[in-house]
């Protein structure tokens, strides 16, 4: 029979001394946050009898906080991973302990989502949310706020003002990238085709006013067609990428701004082959980094959600331990470059 695991093993393990260990396990005196997790991870390395005893007692005194999160259609890859990283971050939480609420949008109307919003923030002390920037949101987050609810803007800003504070990308920033690269790829000047969501969400809004600037200012033999709006489905977004390539003779590419890129990568597979269309799309998600594999697509420009959720978990419990700002804030994380080279 193998040999139980002994105090002294554990102290060995954790590279503590067996009174940390002592004080750890029967909660004797305070010892360092750090510490005692290090002591916790050793217990379940080695398999010490009472290592989930071990790993509460150091989270029975901390804050709990509940944290409601709300994004958007739970069958794209991209949300799915959004959700797996905000719950990894809760787990990584030190200094406090999270009860977390994810809900997924049933749609991005206005009416839907305000009634969404009252509901989570009836049951958590802050909401986290990705949205369409709208007056019937703006009045929902100012009612929260009023509640003493603080609410993020995640991704896409809105209810500028009102909101606690906007964190994603720059996405202005985003946009000049995007034409940057085109202008700098494309075999050929010619015309170049803009598909967003929904001129309601600032976030591909502000890619498109990004791009189109850079090709004002930097590259005028471009010319960049009126944008096409996709209503974010992807049956829309494959019909207007086939349209557009059928319709347009000096069409050199495409620049998805907004969500359902994988109706334009469906179309772009089945009818692109040797026209030398150069496509920008944003988020890696399965879809994307095949695409980029096959050379279907030439770039995509991601969000670090990992660090994004990470940050999130920390501010949001910031604001409800000291309060909220006078001044809302907007916190931009840089953005990560997927090109075919380097998946």
């Amino acid at each position: 029979m193998a040999k139980r695991p002994t105090i002294a093993d554990l102290a060995r393990e954790a590279n503590v001394s067996i009174a940390t260990v002592d004080r750890v396990l029967n909660a004797r005196c305070p010892v360092r946050q750090e510490t005692a997790r290090r002591v916790c991870e050793a217990a379940r390395t080695i398999g010490y009898n009472a290592a989930g005893l071990m790993h509460q007692r150091p989270q029975r005194n901390l804050p709990e906080y509940r944290l409601g999160f709300i994004l958007r259609k739970p069958g794209e890859h991209f949300y799915q991973d959004f959700a797996r990283e905000i719950k990894a971050a809760v787990v990584a939480a030190q200094s406090f302990r999270v009860i977390p609420l994810i809900e997924f949008a049933p749609s991005h109307a206005p009416g839907d989502l305000a009634a969404l919003l009252e509901d989570v923030g009836a049951r958590c002390h802050a909401i986290a949310m990705v949205a369409p920037d709208h007056p019937t949101i703006t009045a929902a987050v100012e009612q929260l706020k009023s509640n003493g609810i603080p609410v993020f803007s995640l991704l896409s800003d809105f209810a500028a003002g009102v909101r606690e504070g906007y964190l994603g990308l720059n996405n202005r920033k985003v946009g000049r990238t995007a034409a940057w690269m085109f202008s700098k790829v494309a075999k050929r000047p010619g015309k170049v085709a803009v598909l967003v969501v929904s001129h309601r969400f600032q976030g591909p809004e502000l890619r498109e006013i990004g791009f189109r600037s850079y090709f004002r200012e930097k590259a005028p033999t471009f010319e960049v067609l009126d944008t096409r709006v996709n209503l974010d489905t992807r049956q829309i977004t494959y019909e207007a990428t086939l349209d557009l390539m059928q319709r347009e003779p000096e069409l050199v590419g495409f620049y998805v701004a907004g969500a359902s890129m994988e109706g334009a990568i469906a179309a772009l597979r089945e009818e692109g082959e040797g026209r030398d269309l150069l496509t920008i799309v944003n988020e890696i998600t399965p879809e994307s980094r095949a695409a980029l594999a096959d050379d279907v697509i030439a770039m995509a420009v991601a969000t670090p959600l990992r660090r994004l959720c990470r940050e999130l978990i920390t501010l949001m419990a910031r604001v409800i331990e000291t309060g909220t700002s006078v001044t809302p804030w907007q916190t931009f994380l840089p953005f990560e470059i997927y090109l075919p080279e380097n998946i």
